[in-house]
């Protein structure tokens, strides 16, 4: 027997069928788009992290309990992501992505550190990707681990009431990472510049290596004897003084006639 061909159309309304299940759950669809942090502050992305602006403000309707995830995924993931699939499950393990599941979930903690409004002066951002420790530890599956490549990659925050999805954010932009230079990607200018300050700095220290080597040996050549006799002295011979006792010429009186 033939196996039914699969209708074209099947492929299209997944998404649509998975909005309306988490619609029938009560997903709030919050109108927020995660972005990157203000350049300002510096590395905004690194070759293994990137720096989100946190959601303050924006899980408005939610309870004080709710925990609130980051959920890191590629962009083909995206249109068939499942929002029932929970944190650890096998299908968000860190240490799996991106060659073996597409998209994972970290950096939860609850709603009652998004403060709303954000203190003045409070730098409210998230690092994604600053954490090595768990790297290659199976045992922690939402570790915030470096990114393995320069992506891209897309975020969206997910709020979940113990294990039930209650309301999620719009999915970002795609977030590329940098890119390490490559030695061959260096324009020839930079590299003759670079070779020429090497050159000069190698002459250089030639020439004080032997100003240097000169110095000592002058200092013990003259420690020698053979520096001019500048610094040897010949001891001086002991001179005996006799010492004479002189006789005493008295005025003999005059001779008696």
């Amino acid at each position: 027997p033939h196996s039914r061909p699969r209708h074209p159309g099947t492929r299209t309304m997944l998404p649509l069928l998975l909005l309306l299940l988490a619609t029938a759950h009560g997903l709030d669809k919050v109108q927020y788009t995660p972005s990157l942090a203000s350049p300002t502050l510096g590395a905004q992305t690194t070759a293994s992290t990137f720096v989100l602006e946190q959601p303050r403000c924006v899980f408005t309707k939610v309870q004080d309990n709710t925990v609130i995830w980051l959920v890191v995924a590629t962009p083909e993931a995206v249109a068939n992501f499942n929002n029932s699939v929970g944190p650890g499950a096998p299908e968000r393990n860190f240490q799996r992505f991106p060659t073996r599941v597409p998209a994972y979930m970290t950096l939860n903690t609850t709603i009652l550190n998004y403060p709303c409004p954000k203190p003045p002066g409070e730098i409210t951002v998230l690092r994604v990707g600053s954490e090595t420790s768990c790297l290659g530890d199976d045992k922690r599956p939402t570790c915030n681990g470096p990114l393995p490549s320069p992506g891209p990659y897309r975020v969206k925050f997910l709020a979940l009431a113990g294990s039930e999805p209650v309301a999620e954010t719009n999915w970002s932009k795609p977030i590329t990472l940098r890119t390490v230079r490559q030695s061959s990607s260096i324009t020839t200018m930079d590299s003759g510049r670079s070779a020429g300050m090497i050159a000069l700095t190698s002459i250089l220290s030639i020439l004080f290596a032997i100003l240097l080597a000169g110095l000592v040996a002058m200092l013990v050549f003259c420690g020698s004897d053979a520096c001019g006799g500048s610094s040897t002295f010949s001891k001086p011979e002991a001179v005996t003084v006799q010492r004479y006792n002189t006789h005493h010429v008295y005025d003999q009186p005059a001779a008696r006639l």
